[in-house]
């Protein structure tokens, strides 16, 4: 804490502090008529576990008072020399939260002089809630009032948002402890003092402050960053004539996820008649943003018109076309008008919003009379008159008719060009309740362009960020509201208007950096009109019973969400669901599309016998449940359950408390001629599951079935087996328990019965078999060992094209174990294309996205290319098509350039592949067969280097292409030499040509060479450039040439008589021995190509993508 007294006291800064409320306190008030608590001492007998007076005592009763007011006053009486440790007076409710005055004394050890006194004065907000969500906004002025002169009263004020953990703010040394005991001060009178604090709050936010309750308005959820979004949403909302508009726009055939229509009459529904905050989630999902776009501010004004534009476009050929620009819709005449000749241009452009200058003005008259400012062109900005040439003009706007809506955009937001970044601008700009802009207008409507203020919408922050909240005049009466996401309250005028307009750095009662950014006003003559109310005969029923049936739906989903914990799932398995199944076990529950069955988790399984017997159409004495068993080996086999032992017990203890039962469900074979299944003996019976291998085919089939006793051999199951599969009941067969994955076991001796034959017989287990054809050797996969050994390597490899971004490419199942030529043949297959041209290129490890290629004498397997993924993961390459052999490739360079046509307007990208030892001229000659030959031209090609726009060098062919080095601001261009530059003499020379602005490192455009003869007159040349760059007269005069020598540049004179000297074009040797860079030719004017746009780096432009 600071050690303050006196004026040094005075000057020191307002301070949280950790306190907690001592259980001897005694506190009580009364409620003054001015709003004020008294408060007074009674005898207590306890006072910190002393014997003592108290510090306070009872009054009356407090009187009935609104608990949800926005301000009160409220007053501390305490007997200062019982005031020993902190005192805390009664609670005053502003805002439903209970704030104290609480006051303490403190000492402060100082270094240079002894230990001083003072007294502590805090306001408390909120501190016995055990919630740590909540928080309010609030200033407040703390006074110690002075009882022989009132006017004197001592006063600080604090400005502080409230929560959990600064629930207190003020002063650890309001005032010295010499000074409050003073008589002579007049704050101490019959050993007491009295506190005193006005409070003002905001509406508090994460507790229940209900916004209906006390406004009839809701608010709209933040989603992370939306509050922008919800300021404008607002905004809409209370544009009552476009409410009704949406409301109108047919939207019955619309995808309900991506209609921005349909979204938006959601959330206008409930606005209307929520008792609750709305959510916008449906609303940015429509847009088709995802949810960073949720955590990313964005500029109001440019959502403003994008989510208009979306509207407008959406009520086209509707009952409701037209609305938005009869609404929002006003027209400027931009006019330019020659001074010395009779002569002017105009033309009437439509605006849905005005954008006025905030810098360097007072309030919106002066924007206006800014947005209007006649601008003078003349000197080298002249005006171009036509046939009058370049002519003196004033060039302006003047507004041809203001909308009945009328949208406000302050610059507050402007681009500085000394640091580069956007700032935001906080001065104080006024802006007034009512606005006439008749004078702006050119002539008169038929109605005045008076306007009564409807909107404010506020940002709190800096250029980086911060907070959006809006303040409505929702009827146009002059009672405000303000909208601060999900809370909404009561406001004054002062808090809507004069507390927003900015440069309030001295009011501590205003947060800094907090004023107006859009304003929104509404034409006198068209408020009732476009605030005429809404009701729900407004609302077409067939939406209503949209909405409703949606809501209702939505709370069943929620009902089921809420009871989800009840409830578990039965994953039910046929016998047809095995057939086809290629893989290990008996299916693939991902793959496959099983029956499930929602049930409670204390469904007896008799309970769930009779739903699957009623849902299945089958009597229940045709069902037998056999649920899945995990096996030690991860094998997932049937397994028996005894329905008259455990039919009494819960799916969940079947499911070992899993959430799902997973089970085989027998059903009685229709053909079987029985009307029940045949009973089956756990002790003595065993369940076995059939399987057909077909090394022809290379693919497994599944067979049924069946229960055997024990004791039975598998000689007696041969004719079983040969019927199943619909061989001739002699044919030999071999047969393999299927033990687990890659691991088949060969059933030698078949005269041995079962539970002998098999290492460990249970129910479930598999038999796979196959004919014993002695040609079996001559299949590719001749044994069912063989197939299920192969199966265990295979693996699904997604294929993108390189080429096409976020392709989703296509699969095969491939084998591990393949080396680059069959992996290649496979993926040619599905291309129909020859495998060596394709090219395949690694998934990096560190993100998804292609890799280093892949060279074609790869010696590794498939399984190594996909070492980096995870088990789970899919396992991706990439390929991209080739018009040369994979083999030839290989050793090429790849070499990017562009080829330019003789206009120099025409660039196409071209990728070369020259050999890697090859020359310029190898290079050339490849390209001869992908450029476009101009008519007559030389058909002759020349290769130059580029850097930042210039020509650095001409190359010879015989250079070796491996001794270019790439560089980032380097590039290469292929061009046809026109005729005329193929052969020059000795008084002839060409010179690198390029563009620049102002000065010479500001090159742009795209360079070029041209011809100069020794002597020639320079208006030859400009002539030639004129020529060759197709420029109009006018262009042509707005530009100056200069030489440009070692980043130095020369006019060259303006005298029609000036000669060209091919001596001031030669590369001079420099001192050392080095050659300078060769002088050019540079054109200075400006350069007209668009800019990038100057965003935030956090933001990105706003696009509703539906």
């Amino acid at each position: 804490m600071n050690q303050v007294a006196g004026k040094e006291e005075q000057q020191s800064e307002p301070e949280e502090m950790d306190t907690r409320e001592d259980e001897n306190t005694m506190i009580d008030g009364k409620m003054l008529e001015n709003g004020d608590i008294a408060m007074k001492t009674e005898p207590n007998p306890l006072v910190n576990g002393r014997e003592g007076g108290s510090l306070t005592s009872n009054l009356e009763e407090p009187m009935d008072e609104d608990e949800a007011r926005s301000e009160a006053t409220f007053a501390y009486t305490v007997n200062i020399s019982r005031l020993k440790d902190t005192a805390l007076s009664q609670p005053t409710f502003v805002r439903n939260l209970p704030w104290k005055i609480m006051c303490m004394p403190r000492t402060s050890p100082n270094q240079e002089r002894p230990v001083t006194k003072n007294l502590g004065f805090f306001l408390q907000c909120n501190a016995e809630s055990d919630s740590s969500s909540w928080s309010c906004n609030a200033s407040a002025e703390l006074r110690l009032i002075n009882h022989q002169e009132p006017e004197r009263t001592f006063r600080r004020k604090i400005q502080h948002l409230f929560y959990s953990k600064e629930n207190d703010w003020g002063f650890s040394h309001f005032v010295s402890w010499t000074d409050l005991l003073d008589p002579e001060k007049g704050y101490i009178k019959d050993d007491a003092i009295t506190l005193e604090v006005k409070v003002s709050a905001d509406a508090p936010h994460g507790v229940s402050w209900d916004s209906k309750k006390h406004t009839g308005y809701v608010g709209l959820k933040n989603q992370g960053a939306t509050c922008y979004m919800n300021s404008l949403l607002q905004t809409l909302f209370f544009t009552n004539k476009l409410r009704k508009a949406v409301y109108l726009m047919p939207t019955e055939s619309d995808d309900t996820t991506k209609s921005v229509a349909f979204a938006l009459q959601r959330v206008f529904y409930e606005l209307q008649f929520s008792d609750k905050p709305v959510g916008t989630k449906k609303l940015t999902k429509s847009f088709g943003w995802d949810t960073l776009d949720s955590f990313m501010q964005h500029d109001v004004q440019e959502l403003c018109r994008v989510l208009l534009d979306n509207v407008e476009s959406k009520m086209k050929a509707t009952v409701v076309e037209g609305t938005i620009p009869r609404l929002f819709e006003g027209k400027t005449i931009s006019y330019v008008e020659c001074k010395h000749v009779k002569y002017m241009s105009s033309r009437v452009e439509a605006f849905y919003d005005i954008q006025l200058n905030v810098k360097g003005k007072k309030n919106i008259h002066e924007s206006f009379k800014d947005y209007v400012a006649i601008e003078v062109l003349d000197g080298d900005n002249k005006y171009d008159a036509g046939e009058n040439g370049l002519q003196e003009a004033e060039k302006g706007v003047w507004f041809n008719s203001f909308p009945s809506v009328l949208h406000l955009q302050l610059m507050r937001f402007q681009y500085d060009p000394l640091t580069d970044t956007n700032i935001k601008i906080n001065d104080r700009f006024e802006f007034p309740e009512k606005l006439n802009l008749d004078s702006f207008m050119q002539t008169a409507e038929s109605t005045p362009a008076s306007y009564t203020l409807h909107a404010v919408l506020v940002h709190s922050g800096d250029n980086h960020g911060g907070h959006y909240v809006v303040y409505i005049n929702p009827r146009g009466d002059g009672k405000w509201c303000k909208f601060d996401d999900d809370v909404v309250s009561r406001c004054t005028k002062q808090e809507a208007i004069d507390n927003n307009f900015g440069g309030h750095e001295e009011d501590i009662s205003v947060k800094h950096c907090t004023n107006a950014y859009m304003l929104v006003y509404i034409r006198d003559s068209a408020v009732a009109e476009v605030l005429l109310p809404v009701t729900e005969n407004d609302i077409p029923l067939s939406l209503v019973e949209r909405l409703q049936e949606e809501k209702k739906q939505e709370a069943i989903r929620r009902k089921d969400r809420n009871e989800a914990h009840l409830y578990m799932t039965i994953q039910v398995s046929l016998e047809d669901d095995f057939n086809g199944h290629q893989g290990n076990d008996l299916l693939d529950p991902e793959r496959s599309n099983l029956r499930t069955f929602r049930v409670k988790k204390t469904m007896t399984l008799d309970e769930a016998m009779d739903l699957l017997a009623e849902n299945m159409k089958i009597p229940k004495e045709q069902l037998r449940p056999w649920p899945f068993n995990t096996r030690t080996n991860d094998t997932k086999r049937p397994t028996v359950l005894e329905l008259d032992q455990e039919g009494h017990k819960t799916i969940q203890e079947l499911a070992d408390k899993e959430n799902m039962w997973s089970i085989f469900l027998e059903t009685l074979n229709g053909d079987s001629g029985l009307t029940r299944l045949p009973v089956f003996d756990k002790e003595c019976d065993v369940l076995l599951f059939l399987k057909m291998y077909d090394p022809k085919t290379k693919r497994v089939n599944y067979c049924g079935h069946l229960y055997a006793a024990i004791t039975t051999s598998v000689s007696e199951l041969l004719a079983v087996l040969n019927e199943r599969a619909g061989f001739p009941s002699d044919t030999r067969l071999i047969l393999y328990e299927e033990v687990k994955p890659n691991f088949l076991e060969r059933l030698e001796n078949y005269e041995l019965p079962l539970e002998k034959l098999f290492d460990e017989l249970m129910d479930g287990d598999i038999i796979v078999f196959q004919k014993d054809d002695p040609q079996m050797d001559c299949y590719d996969l001749p044994t069912a060992k063989d197939y299920f050994r192969d199966l265990y390597y295979r693996v699904e490899v997604t294929f993108c094209d390189k080429t096409v971004p976020s392709d989703p490419g296509f699969t095969l199942d491939l084998s591990q174990r393949m080396n680059y030529n069959e992996m290649a043949r496979a993926v040619a297959q599905k291309l129909n294309t020859d495998p060596f041209l394709l090219q395949f290129f690694k998934t990096q490890s560190c993100r998804d996205g292609p890799g280093n290629p892949l060279k074609c004498a790869y010696e590794g397997v498939l399984r190594d290319l996909l070492a980096c993924f995870k088990p789970r993961q899919q396992k991706k390459l990439y390929y991209q098509k080739l018009s040369i052999k994979i083999d030839e490739l290989e050793n090429k360079k790849p070499f990017k350039c562009t080829f330019v046509n003789h206009k120099l307007k025409e660039e196409k990208e071209l990728v070369l592949y020259p050999n890697k030892d090859g020359t310029v001229k190898s290079l050339l000659k490849e390209a001869e067969s992908h450029v476009e030959w101009s008519e007559n031209g030389s058909r002759k090609l020349r290769l130059l280097e580029i850097m930042s726009n210039k020509i650095s060098s001409v190359q010879r062919e015989y250079v070796l292409l491996e001794s270019f080095n790439s560089a980032a601001n380097k590039s290469y261009r292929i061009e046809e030499i026109p005729r005329d530059e193929l052969e020059l003499s000795n008084e002839e020379m060409l010179v690198h040509v390029a563009h620049f602005q102002k000065e010479v490192f500001s090159t742009f455009g795209t360079p070029f060479l041209l011809k100069i003869k020794h002597r020639e007159p320079f208006k030859d040349v400009k002539e030639r450039i004129h020529k060759k760059l197709e420029l109009s007269d006018k262009d042509m005069e707005k530009m100056k040439f200069a030489l440009v020598v070692m980043g130095r540049q020369s006019c060259f004179p303006e005298d029609h008589d000036y000669s060209v000297n091919l001596e001031d074009f030669r590369p001079h040797t420099a001192s050392g021995g080095g050659v300078q860079p060769r002088p050019w030719i540079g054109i200075d004017h400006m350069n007209k190509a668009p800019k990038r746009s100057r965003y935030n780096y956090l933001e990105k432009a706003i696009k509703i993508h539906n």
